[in-house]
């Protein structure tokens, strides 16, 4: 599907995409596990090469945030330290991208890395690590997506059951705010009660929501979008109104929401994305306001649904009645300031 770049001019940080090899770990699960999991990370492998052809493919994205995604550990650092290599890793991307060779564009201009708070107290020895690896690192994010029916996640991305109500745990989400880090909260919609109890327990420290907090659409919970939709409102609606909380506006095409039902790459123009997305869109933007969302591309996994340049068509037909203060928030602003980025853009 090609189409014609609406509002090109428009200033874009992508606050939310993937460098990723994930080939290797396809290659641990036999088949048709293999297939499920390629099919829910969109693209077994994700470069600067493919990031750089996505970004510059009409839009005018003026800088990119690294989200964590496993990739690049170093082996040699052991258990606790080896998501540092990840970190190193995208920040030689970046300075690449800063080099101005490749244009105007600053991919990975912040990088959300990842470390395991479950080590209580003794995280805080990783942020120290991680801080230490690259300027441009702001914080972490640590997935608590889980739910009782396998099908859902599988096993690479189970998380235990209510992490982010372990103590433990938040003892380490504690030395976030010792730092002024950002932590990035990914679980699955019927787990929305866990984040919003951890945004109340730390009203001071910054989290953002990832991917509208994740509607499911797969597995046991396929064709009842409808019926959970309520639930998942009222739970947006609550979450809202912790002010320390901002939403990432995407993910929606994402296999685990099936907005589409069909992919990978469902062939959908803009139009008929953004009438798909539209009530979940509209809904956290009217809960959080456009100074606390930001449009996210969430690449390659919503490659499921949507090319990039589709992607943000239908965003921006998602906003044709905002204001232009509105729309500079959605699409730039608010990543700017939550992820230390304002220097990107235009005075």
């Amino acid at each position: 599907m090609t189409e014609s770049i609406l509002d090109p001019e428009l200033p874009i940080i992508d606050p939310h995409h993937h460098l990723w090899d994930l080939r290797p770990l396809l290659g641990m699960f036999p088949e048709p596990r293999h297939d499920f999991l390629e099919t829910l990370v969109g693209a077994p492998y994700y470069t600067f090469d493919e990031l750089q052809a996505d970004t510059q493919s009409g839009h005018n994205v003026v800088g990119t945030v690294f989200m964590e995604c496993g990739a690049f550990y170093d082996a040699a650092r052991g258990d606790e330290l080896k998501v540092v290599g990840e970190v190193e890793y995208v920040n030689g991307v970046a300075a690449q991208g800063a080099s101005g060779l490749y244009g105007a564009y600053r991919p990975c201009a912040a990088i959300v890395g990842h470390a395991d708070l479950t080590l209580g107290s003794g995280a805080g020895m990783v942020l120290d690590a991680l801080i230490s690896a690259s300027p441009r690192f702001v914080g972490i994010r640590h997935a608590a997506a889980w739910d009782a029916d396998p099908e859902v996640l599988g096993p690479p991305f189970h998380a235990p059951r209510g992490l982010y109500r372990d103590a433990t745990f938040r003892e380490g989400f504690a030395e976030l705010g010792k730092r002024d880090l950002t932590f990035d909260a990914w679980l699955l919609e019927p787990q929305l009660g866990d984040v919003l109890d951890l945004a109340r327990a730390f009203p001071d420290q910054p989290i953002v929501l990832d991917h509208c907090g994740t509607p499911l659409g797969i597995a046991s919970y396929r064709g009842k979008m409808h019926e959970n939709f309520d639930r998942w409102r009222a739970s947006i609606k609550a979450i809202a109104e912790c002010q320390n909380v901002t939403v990432k506006l995407g993910g929606l095409a994402m296999a685990f929401c099936q907005l589409p039902d069909r992919g990978p790459a469902a062939g959908l123009g803009s139009e008929d994305l953004a009438a798909i997305w539209r009530p979940y869109i509209e809904t956290c933007i009217e809960a959080f306001g456009a100074e606390r969302a930001m449009f996210e591309s969430n690449y390659p996994v919503d490659r499921w649904g949507a090319s990039y340049p589709v992607l943000w068509n239908a965003f921006k037909r998602l906003t044709l009645r905002a204001s232009a203060n509105e729309k500079r928030a959605l699409f730039a602003g608010t990543a700017a300031r939550v992820y230390g980025l304002e220097h990107l853009l235009p005075a």
